[in-house]
């Protein structure tokens, strides 16, 4: 019976022409991978599309060989799961730039009658200037740091998505602190208080 496969085995049944090994590799997997792609984009219908998106990713890397089997296909999987999560997270966080143009004026739609405008302007620009620093942190370190800051998940949730323990999650996002504030220190930000 297939369903006592390895994933070792199965993978090789597949790549042998097997379709239903890929079938059992995937109703093996499902949940974990799901429930990964979720924590990070905190979306079910995203969350499935990019489940999917993973599994298409997943059977052409299997077909075309560059998969190495060393036993360990549950986290290769996760990892990838893990990366188009993340890319569809970036992708989408990205705004779009406007400009002013002869017959549209951006600032015309800034509003005067709020007197402290000026300073929600200064924080808008220190909120910008700390996320362009958190660019230059290491990748381990802006994952942790995004995910908290802009995903709100806790650390438990965080050493899920990312495959460590709650220790190294933590320690991650301390050196990400640590980090960015000798870059905001190194750029002259001044971190004002309003």
């Amino acid at each position: 019976m297939r369903a006592s496969f390895s994933d070792s085995e199965l993978i090789r049944a597949f790549r042998g022409g097997d379709e239903q090994a890929f079938e059992i590799l995937l109703s093996r997997h499902q949940d974990r991978v799901f429930t990964k792609i979720f924590f990070i984009v905190r979306n079910n219908d995203i969350a499935n599309d990019l489940f999917q998106d993973t599994f298409i990713k997943v059977v052409g890397l299997l077909k075309s060989g560059k998969y190495v089997e060393a036993g360990k296909f549950r986290p290769w999987i996760l990892r990838i799961a893990h990366n188009i999560a993340i890319d569809h997270f970036r992708r989408n966080k990205k705004m779009p730039l406007v400009r002013s143009r002869e017959d549209y004026d951006i600032f015309a739609t800034i509003g005067t009658e709020d007197t402290n405008i000026e300073d929600k302007l200064v924080v808008d620009q220190i909120h910008t200037d700390v996320k362009n620093l958190i660019d230059h942190l290491p990748a381990e370190q802006q994952e942790v740091l995004r995910m908290r800051i802009y995903q709100n998940l806790s650390f438990k949730e965080i050493s899920e998505c990312t495959d460590v323990s709650i220790n190294t999650a933590l320690g991650r996002m301390r050196y990400a602190v640590i980090n960015l504030k000798k870059l905001v220190a190194e750029n002259g930000i001044q971190l004002t208080q309003y």
